[in-house]
């Protein structure tokens, strides 16, 4: 199975130094599915990496063959993958923006009838935890229902190194603490893999193609 991880952050610059920081957390869960899940393949998706261009329009609203490649690229990826990772700071209690403007440029059936895990972090003592609650609401309209277990990194700056390992000897206990909310999410998406292959899900929930308006009762 294949695995985003998505980065929620365009900041090239954050205090405290160094840069990006929750690049450090991404790191850690990319270097977890490694260790653990290498039967698997997990792939970090960095905001700086697709340029969605000044003015919002999602990928949907382009004629077909149209879209900045860029977007097609993710598209496709999101479209192929069994779950999902958000990865976000918190800004004024709630999700990233840079993370909210980069999904919304899809529509939700790419993200449809898949898990995803809710990992938040910040610099100071809340681990990014007032986001998450908000986070459930916009994972689960997108389709990609958040598993149980989150993850929550307080003082990210000191809990990983650039490279995604634990500091101050914590390694196992980080291990441990992801692995909850990680293995929910790979239950899950095997789960919904096995299920997939009797039953096409869009059978049963048509995707909206034409009209917000395709929502209300006939």
């Amino acid at each position: 199975m294949k695995f985003l991880v998505f980065l929620g952050t365009v900041r090239d610059s954050t205090p405290p130094r160094p840069a990006r920081l929750g690049l450090r957390v991404a790191k850690a869960i990319l270097n977890w599915g490694k260790d653990n899940m290498a039967d698997h393949e997990f792939e970090l998706i960095d905001p700086l990496d697709y340029s969605t261009g000044e003015v919002f329009k999602p990928h949907f609203s382009y004629a077909q063959g149209k879209a900045p490649e860029a977007l097609s690229t993710l598209a496709e990826k999101i479209k192929s993958a069994d779950g999902y990772v958000m990865v976000s700071p918190e800004y004024n209690h709630s999700m990233s923006p840079a993370l909210a403007n980069l999904l919304n440029h899809f529509g939700s059936s790419l993200y449809s009838f898949k898990p995803s895990v809710i990992a938040t972090y910040s610099a100071g003592q809340w681990g990014g935890m007032r986001a998450a609650v908000g986070m459930r609401t916009f994972l689960s309209e997108l389709g990609c229902l958040p598993v149980s277990a989150m993850i929550h990194v307080p003082h990210a700056q000191d809990a990983f190194d650039e490279e995604g390992f634990a500091n101050n000897q914590k390694e196992e206990s980080w291990r441990a603490y992801f692995g909850r909310a990680l293995s929910q999410m790979q239950w899950w998406s095997e789960a919904a893999v096995n299920h997939r292959q009797n039953k096409d899900p869009f059978e049963l929930s048509k995707v909206f193609k034409s009209s917000p308006t395709q929502r209300n009762i006939s």
